[in-house]
């Protein structure tokens, strides 16, 4: 009887959890196929789905052609980046072979999202843990509202991200190893690092957590490594300096000195708490765990500073791209705790191991967690093969806010970044009548989202956001173009989101006026012409 009345409870628990770990899955690997889809459908999109995809691929157009994306503003096509430049010379070869596309930027985003995710199963499994648990840990960041929203757009972040992760991956058993082994591991990481960096300058907060990890653990290797990485940074960066004749400091450092808006951090934030609670309890919980009872990873270091570095998410122009980070860390740690609990690792102290009917409950809790935020991040198309009739079936309708037939449960959206939904046939067809008007005009063309400018073969002319960067910190002068703006020597201006600089609106409503407007991605792209010497034109719009 004793043997009896204890194997029935055992195994009924064991039921439970192999249940929980099945809905689990089942869930994440939902998320996935709708991510999935989206990248299907997104990926060969030939226009801007996102502000400022376009001048990315300008970038590497103009690098492809010899020539400087990070020079004078002042002066005609009055265009420059503010990013890093590793993105834009990984897309440089695949501008020789194919041409101008949005296809393979994307794609390159695409497959750094995947490779962060296998890298968080990695991490995971490494450490001798089921590998549906480890799989689960790495879905879990595909199934990020966060994540979903940002990839597979051409924009360079979730490749920093990827390039982040790499590197944290590789040095967390570092000091396990000595000679060669623990070398290579440091140096591949903080090739990584340098990788991240010149990506997207966001990269320093991963920075300063390996540097400070690997300080607690020697710090002679500490400062060797680190003075290697800043010297090989620094010598990269005076190359950039002396090239742009001093240009790279302006577009690169101070042109990202944006406007701080709390309101928008303490939203993102509390967004990214009301979607991601169920796992940031579990890495908070882990964290304290080895704060207080074991030595501190690497991956405890980088959950802290990354979620501190994520109050730049106030800044003018960012998004909930700057919590991913925080993101993977997240996700990290909630897989290593259902690891060691489901594995009855879990230890307090040196001594102390949970006994069998409490790691079984702590495995029971957080499956349950990781099945509640599989509910927290859903997004659902409503509409199309498939997906309708799954959404019929749940009872799940567009918010009445969204501009498309689409469930995001993420109801706070950064001004023009309202992303998630899949392109449609009429955006493909209003975004080649633009071009079509573009390839009819004579003389420049300033649009306010480079895309149609490239498929219709023309100058990218400005770079709003950037202009307007500048302008606001005093470091471009808009005469030039305010005077080629007078001349009327722009055949037309394509306008969505207003993003340049004040002068230059004021002197768009002076000389130029609306013509016709376009519907794309749920957006108004007005196209306006140089207004007839009487002041007389056409006043009304026409929607296409």
């Amino acid at each position: 009887m004793t043997t009896t009345s204890i194997s029935l409870p055992d195994n009924f628990i064991k039921r439970v959890i192999n249940l929980l770990a099945a809905v689990a899955l089942i869930i994440m690997l939902v998320h996935v196929v709708i991510y999935l889809a989206f990248g299907v459908a997104l990926i060969p999109f030939p226009f801007d789905y996102d502000q400022a995809e376009g001048f990315e691929l300008n970038n590497a157009i103009l690098l492809s052609q010899g020539r400087c994306a990070w020079c004078n503003n002042d002066v005609f096509p009055f265009f420059a980046s503010g990013y890093a430049p590793l993105f834009h010379i990984i897309m440089t070869p695949f501008v020789w072979i194919f041409g101008t596309g949005f296809w393979y930027g994307r794609l390159i985003i695409f497959v750094a999202t995947l490779v962060t995710a296998y890298a968080i199963a990695f991490a995971i499994r490494r450490e001798k843990i089921a590998w549906w648990i480890a799989a689960l840990a790495g879905m879990s960041f595909l199934a990020s509202n966060f994540i979903y929203h940002i990839a597979p757009l051409l924009r360079q972040h979730l490749l920093m991200v990827m390039f982040e992760t790499l590197a944290i991956v590789i040095i967390a058993p570092a000091f396990e190893h000595t000679g060669w082994e623990r070398r290579k591991r440091l140096l591949l990481a903080f090739m990584m690092l340098l990788l991240a960096g010149y990506t997207k300058q966001l990269a320093y907060s991963t920075c300063i957590a390996v540097a400070a990890w690997v300080f607690l653990r020697n710090p002679r290797t500490a400062l060797m490594y680190s003075f290697g990485l800043g010297a090989v940074a620094a010598v990269i960066f005076g190359y950039a300096m002396v090239i742009t004749e001093g240009q790279w400091w302006v577009n690169i450092i101070s042109s990202n000195q944006n406007e701080y808006i709390t309101e928008q951090f303490t939203s993102l934030l509390r967004l990214f708490l009301n979607l991601h609670w169920a796992l940031v309890l579990l890495a908070l919980i882990y964290t304290l765990h080895e704060v207080y009872f074991r030595r501190l990873s690497i991956y405890v270091v980088w959950f802290i500073v990354s979620f501190i570095s994520t109050i730049g998410a106030g800044k003018w122009g960012a998004g909930d791209s700057y919590f991913a980070t925080t993101l993977v860390a997240t996700c990290i740690f909630a897989g290593l705790m259902l690891g060691q609990s489901y594995h009855r690792k879990f230890t307090i102290g040196r001594k102390w191991q949970l006994n069998l009917f409490l790691s079984d409950y702590m495995t029971i809790g957080v499956l349950s967690l990781f099945i509640v935020y599989g509910g927290t991040v859903i997004k659902l198309p409503t509409a199309g093969l498939g997906f309708g009739q799954v959404a019929d079936w749940l009872g799940v309708e567009p918010k009445p806010a969204h501009r498309y037939p689409f469930y995001d449960a993420a109801d706070w959206t950064v001004g023009y970044a309202v992303t998630g939904h899949f392109p449609t046939q009429a955006d493909i067809d209003a975004g080649w009548a633009i071009v079509e008007r573009i390839r009819e005009t004579e003389g420049y063309v300033i649009s306010e989202d480079a895309g149609f400018n490239i498929q219709a073969g023309r100058e990218v002319v400005t770079n709003a956001v950037q202009l307007r960067n500048l302008w606001e910190n005093g470091l471009y002068d808009p005469t030039a173009l305010l005077t080629m703006i007078e001349n009327q020597e722009f055949g037309l201006i394509i306008r969505r989101g207003d993003f340049f600089p004040v002068p230059v609106l004021v002197a768009f409503d002076t000389y130029y006026e609306l013509d016709e407007t376009y519907e794309m991605n749920g957006f108004a792209y007005q196209l306006w012409i140089p207004k007839t010497p009487s002041g007389d034109g056409a006043e009304e719009t026409t929607s296409n």
